[in-house]
């Protein structure tokens, strides 16, 4: 079959909720990967940020080959050898007390909502279901009904409705405008370090800690969302260490299923976690041996590979050639560490041509937001073929006007 008779298969018995680059990925390895016809690719998009240890690390397929020849799910209604190991060696790395493991970012979201609702009523005394969270314009958490409820991107809720109420939506990068809207339901505020899906946002110096500061003032807890900015992506393994803004609950999700597997867990310390009991809370894949296991060697490769290092380094590298690169397309360049993104001037249209283009020079990248261009490559991706990648960027970015609007007739 050719590609295009796998994206008519879809087309034609797939719901249409996502609109693809029309490439058609056939195999994968480390930062590559290959179309049924045979041509190469550099994957620049990760599956947004969850193939950070890069497609089919050895170890990982190693660790996860290795279970499923022992047992795959038990439920939780019984103890398995797995997971209370994967349990201590991720809150020890992450530096919180307690685990709750979960499948996909959202759900890991819902459940550090639910936390927080009831750490209010039960710890702090707020008037029972009437706590209200205070989330950020832009924010990307899930696509549920209750996550979509406080977004502030109108096609996310769109036909969704009725919404859940208890939010609150604060300016993003603003501290003092959050600060204004915390009353004496507020419980909790949920953040992104940096949003990824808003179009790589990066807040100014200090906001982190500037809210880490808000949250203990006002006895709310602070809630990280580090399902793309964490393990390893901006240069350090959460992005709250830039800033040194430990928050009360962290969510993680994405490459801590090492690109193989989803695995997703909420953290946090005894005080705010022991608020769930037997029956509160459950998932019947949630923290299952195989999930476990791949959850272990993703967390040791990140650290035997320095992975946060090489994101660091490279990322630096990588964002300082762009800004090299003299286009009249190009708005601003920004990021952290390998999240970086480009946004292109709306009078030029939006950034979709210039990845279809991108992806007809062999990069995979993908518009977020209409108007940025995301990258954000394997952290186990060389200098080389970042150098590779530049070479095609530049004459994408640099082609005439008339190029470019060509290109953006014939999608």
């Amino acid at each position: 079959m050719r590609s295009q008779d796998y994206m008519d298969l879809e087309y034609n018995y797939g719901a249409h909720n996502y609109k693809p680059i029309p490439v058609v990925i056939d195999r994968a390895e480390r930062v590559w990967v290959w179309d049924v016809e045979g041509k190469r690719y550099l994957d620049m998009l990760s599956s947004y940020s969850a193939l950070n240890h890069g497609h089919r690390h050895p170890k990982i397929i190693e660790a996860l080959e290795r279970q499923l020849q022992k047992v795959t799910l038990t439920s939780r209604a019984f103890y398995n050898s797995v997971l209370g190991l994967f349990e201590e060696k991720l809150a020890k790395f992450a530096g919180y007390e307690k685990v709750l493991p979960m499948n996909t970012g959202a759900e890991a979201v819902e459940s550090a909502l639910k936390i927080a609702r009831k750490w209010a009523y039960y710890k702090r005394n707020i008037p029972m279901n009437e706590g209200n969270i205070i989330a950020l314009e832009g924010n990307f958490h899930g696509r549920t009904i209750t996550i979509i409820s406080f977004s502030t991107e109108h096609q996310y809720k769109d036909g969704f409705g009725p919404y859940t109420p208890g939010f609150k939506i604060a300016p993003f990068g603003d501290a003092r405008a959050l600060e204004n809207l915390i009353d004496d339901r507020t419980l909790a505020i949920l953040v992104e370090p940096i949003q990824g899906e808003g179009g790589v946002r990066v807040p100014p110096q200090g906001y982190l800690a500037e809210l880490r500061r808000i949250a203990t003032k006002h006895r709310i807890l602070l809630m990280f969302d580090e399902i793309q900015t964490g393990l390893g992506r901006t240069g350090k393994m959460f992005a709250w260490q830039w800033e040194d803004a430990k928050p009360d609950v962290l969510i993680l999700g994405k490459a801590l299923g090492g690109g193989i597997y989803p695995v997703s867990a909420v953290l946090a310390n005894n005080d705010v976690m022991d608020v769930l009991t037997p029956g509160d809370h459950g998932s019947t894949f949630g923290g299952n041996p195989l999930a476990a296991a791949v959850g272990m060697a993703a967390i040791d490769v990140l650290v035997e590979e320095k992975l946060d290092e090489r994101a660091r380094t490279l990322g630096e590298y990588f964002m300082n050639q762009l800004k090299h690169i003299k286009s009249d397309y190009v708005k601003e360049i920004r990021g952290k560490g390998l999240l970086i993104g480009i946004e292109i001037k709306k009078e030029f249209g939006t950034a979709r041509p210039f990845c279809e283009k991108l992806a007809q020079m062999g990069i995979l990248c993908k518009e977020t937001h209409e108007q940025v261009i995301r990258f954000a490559p394997p952290l186990v991706i060389e200098k080389e073929e970042i150098d590779w990648a530049l070479e095609r960027i530049e004459r994408v970015l640099t082609e005439p006007v008339h190029v470019q609007a060509k290109i953006a007739r014939s999608i």
